[in-house]
């Protein structure tokens, strides 16, 4: 395998780089502390073509080929401080765009596509409920066909970009009796339709700028036109989600990787204890050493399985290998990145902080670590 860029390649992670430096780190603080999502750098970001990255150009989107995207998301992680923005484009991108340009029919690509691209429309992705996280099916959201179209009753939890989406992609079961395949259908749902309502919003450890909230469906009414793929086919449309999602999402993790590593060195460069620089000391060179080759394991992986994305017939192996190890991998780059910062690393004002309690929330999102190891279980035969 060869992971030598192109020169557009090399031309859009720069320029992704330079823009997120140097337009989306303002405040970043501050909108933590407030738990504000930056619907005007989101606008910003939408205008480079971060929200269309994968969606066909003739639908105002980038047409980028998977590894560019997740070249692009990379350099997004690097560049951009704020880990909720980031997670919030992600989110937005590989959970909504994704289905609907591949699941969607013309008619929906043509309503939805142009607005999740260019910015007015923002998008979530809805499956997770109180009591059905990784044990998917067991969610209790009904849709009932009726005159016509779907009743919808029920609730979802913990939906990124719940609290400010316009469109969103909704699993319902359809048919309890032919369980998750072929019983569950993925719907379009718009903000505004009647019955349908954005509940509590939520506080969290970290990804403070992403919102995250409850959604609620009270006889709320659907047109046939509103299944996204086919009646019972929700299954389809939710493992491409997934496995743009895992494979994808991470890329981003990447990026801060190395920012953190970045940051890491710097400082073990600079700070002096007992008359050295404490990076002469080898327990604090032997953490960055593991940072470093953490950072080139997990880059392999998701250059790997973004390059098998579209030619291979399932990457959920590859998916899972790769956001458990990537996801990991961070959550142990940032807890090291604490250490070596000592007290400084302990303060809110410095990144360091931040980017752990950012960290955390990977090996629970887009699946669990446990769920992955489940799934890769299972390929083995186990």
């Amino acid at each position: 395998m060869d992971f030598n860029l192109t020169s557009e390649q090399k031309l859009l992670r720069d320029s992704i780089v330079k823009f997120a430096r140097g337009e989306l780190n303002h405040e970043v603080v501050e909108r933590d502390r407030a738990q504000t999502f930056p619907r005007e750098l989101w606008r910003q970001c939408a205008a480079v073509g971060l929200l269309g990255l994968p969606a066909p150009e003739e639908y105002g989107g980038v047409g980028a080929d998977p590894l560019s995207c997740a070249i692009a998301l990379e350099a997004l992680g690097y560049g951009c401080r704020d880990g909720g923005l980031v997670f919030s484009i992600c989110a937005h991108v590989l959970a909504c765009v994704v289905p609907v340009w591949q699941h969607g029919s013309e008619a929906q690509r043509a309503r939805y596509l142009g607005g999740l691209c260019d910015g007015t429309l923002i998008g979530a992705h809805a499956i997770t409920e109180a009591d059905s996280g990784s044990d998917s099916f067991a969610m209790r959201l009904r849709a009932e066909h009726s005159g016509g179209g779907w009743r919808l009753n029920g609730s979802k939890t913990f939906i990124s970009n719940g609290p400010v989406a316009d469109v969103v992609v909704v699993f319902a079961v359809t048919d309890a009796e032919k369980g998750f395949h072929g019983g569950v259908t993925a719907f379009l749902v718009d903000r505004g339709v009647a019955g349908f309502s954005a509940g509590q919003k939520f506080a969290k450890m970290g990804l403070r700028t992403s919102p995250v909230g409850e959604l609620v469906f009270e006889d709320a009414m659907l047109p046939d036109e509103a299944v996204l793929g086919t009646v019972g086919g929700g299954a389809s449309v939710f493992g491409t989600a997934m496995d743009w999602e895992r494979s994808l999402l991470v890329a981003a993790h990447v990026g801060t990787i190395e920012r953190l590593l970045e940051t890491s060195i710097a400082y073990a460069r600079t700070r002096s204890q007992f008359g050295q620089a404490i990076g002469k000391f080898q327990a604090v060179a032997h953490k960055i050493a593991d940072m470093k080759v953490h950072l080139e394991a997990a880059r392999l992986l998701v250059y790997r399985t973004a390059s098998r994305l579209t030619v291979s017939r399932s990457i959920s192996l590859d998916a899972a290998v790769t956001k458990l190890f990537v996801s990991e991998s961070l959550v142990r780059t940032a807890l090291d990145a604490v250490q070596l910062h000592g007290g400084y690393g302990f303060m809110e004002e410095y990144e360091v902080e931040r980017a752990l309690r950012d960290a955390i929330g990977s090996t629970l999102y887009s699946g669990t670590s446990e769920m992955q190891r489940n799934i890769i279980g299972r390929w083995l035969g186990l």
